[in-house]
């Protein structure tokens, strides 16, 4: 499982692949009606008791055992539609299947970082989200919204968090209650190396992959991206810049632990106290739970700071939709699967509540619809890894900070090549803040932006 977690995790945002030409839609006849036929708008059945069979893919691993216990509380609501749960490798099979049009899956669980790159290949779910729309988180929303289609039903969200050892920050003297800004966090290092003297507090991503997802993080919560909702480059901006030069702040006064996510090294540094603040996406929270037995329910975790006094204290890091491509031959029906897991609450109850993978539930994100997110009806327990601390109520408060996002461009994973490596070679001490955006933003404009 742990396998799966964590390359499950590594790839959130991986770009999408570049899409092919369109394909035809040969699927059932659940068009909008326009003259040409042709719509790539998605109708819900209209029958009363639907039936038929539906293919659904999701990864092997954690997660697909999450859906698969679903499945029974599903047909009891719709005892017509045999679902055939398949567990596949979506990054190896996904895009030659859709270019084919072969055995075309009616639902796929896909990164909402490939969904721009597969656009063309998805039926635009515009008219059956539309009566839960206004109650999406809007960085969901927005990250699958392209040229005004919806092409994925929103899953999960996954705010960012700052990560704290309480045990270690309360012997050095540390309140982390004062943690409001970035500013204070710098400040609570600088004591927390005064009082442990050859600690380095905050964690540096060491991977080039991971460290420009982080970056993607502290952007969002600027309520900015690598690119914009057009898809055009705007890395080298003011609100980049602040965040680098934080980064480059805690390398320059070594403040920072430079070391890969969960690595045997970064494991290491946390349970020796050593490192004691993680700004993470919430499904750090893995890492307590799974792997640091040392320190496990030292653990605790807080809002983000925010940039400025009083501004949003959480960002987006990662994250996964349902997409129905349009080859599927029932891809109303499967719409009603995800209707089901989303918006019903015995569907998000079963997804997010305690259950035989999951004892505690899911605690590695919450859900994308606010009201299945209600941070007065929790769908998992207080997580005795963390002390007991009931982390639904901080992920909750933090998910609703987030601001609006944009779609990630089908460029995302190659821009690691440039500004991943780039930030690498910042943290470093071979560039500046100011080289990194310069450099990156030609680079990536002209390897990677001109050639699409």
């Amino acid at each position: 499982m742990l396998r799966h977690l964590l390359r499950r995790r590594a790839v959130l945002a991986t770009a999408g692949l570049a899409a092919a030409a369109p394909l035809a839609a040969c699927g059932p006849d659940i068009t909008s009606g326009d003259d040409s036929g042709t719509s790539s708008l998605l109708k819900a059945p209209t029958a009363d008791k639907p039936e038929g069979e539906i293919t659904i893919w999701d990864r092997s691993g954690d997660l697909f055992e999450v859906f698969e216990g679903v499945i029974a509380d599903f047909n009891a609501a719709y005892p017509g539609i045999k679902v055939n749960h398949v567990a596949v490798d979506i990054d190896a099979k996904l895009q030659n299947t859709l270019i084919t049009g072969t055995e075309v899956p009616d639902g796929v669980f896909l990164d909402d970082a490939k969904i721009g790159g597969f656009a063309d290949y998805l039926w635009d779910l515009s008219e059956v989200l539309a009566p839960y729309k206004a109650d999406i988180a809007p960085q969901k929303l927005d990250v699958n919204t392209i040229d005004g289609g919806v092409y994925g039903v929103p899953f999960d969200l996954d705010p960012g968090l700052l990560f704290y050892n309480a045990t270690a920050l309360e012997a050095a003297g540390i309140d982390p209650a004062a943690i409001e800004t970035y500013d204070d966090l710098l400040q609570a290092a600088r004591d927390y190396q005064a009082a442990v003297p050859g600690s380095a507090p905050i964690h540096l991503e060491q991977s080039a992959f991971l460290g420009q997802l982080q970056l993607e993080m502290y952007a969002s919560q600027l309520g900015t991206s690598i690119a914009d909702a057009d898809g055009e480059l705007r890395l080298d901006t003011p609100e980049f810049e602040r965040i680098l030069t934080f980064l480059d702040t805690v390398r320059s006064e070594g403040l920072g632990t430079r070391a890969e996510y969960l690595t045997p090294t970064d494991i290491a540094e946390l349970e020796n106290g050593n490192q004691v603040f993680y700004p993470w996406a919430i499904w750090f929270s893995f890492a307590p739970q799974q792997l640091l037995t040392e320190t496990a329910g030292d653990w605790r975790a807080m809002e983000l700071p925010a940039w400025d006094s009083g501004g949003p204290r959480s960002g987006a890091m990662g994250g996964s939709s349902f997409v129905l491509p349009k080859e599927g031959a029932n891809a109303d029906l499967a719409w009603l699967f995800y209707e089901f897991l989303m918006f019903d609450e015995a569907g998000y109850t079963a997804v997010w509540g305690p259950n035989d993978i999951y004892p505690e539930g899911l605690t590695t994100s919450i859900p994308s619809y606010l009201p299945a997110a209600d941070p007065a009806a929790p769908l998992y327990e207080p997580i005795e890894a963390l002390g007991g601390q009931d982390l639904w109520a901080v992920a909750t408060e933090a998910g609703a900070q987030i601001p609006g996002g944009a779609p990630t461009p089908a460029w995302w994973a190659g821009a690691v090549d440039y500004l991943g490596n780039d930030l690498q070679r910042m943290l470093d001490g071979d560039l500046t803040p100011q080289e990194v955006l310069a450099e990156s933003s030609d680079a990536i404009q002209t390897n990677l932006v001109d050639r699409q």
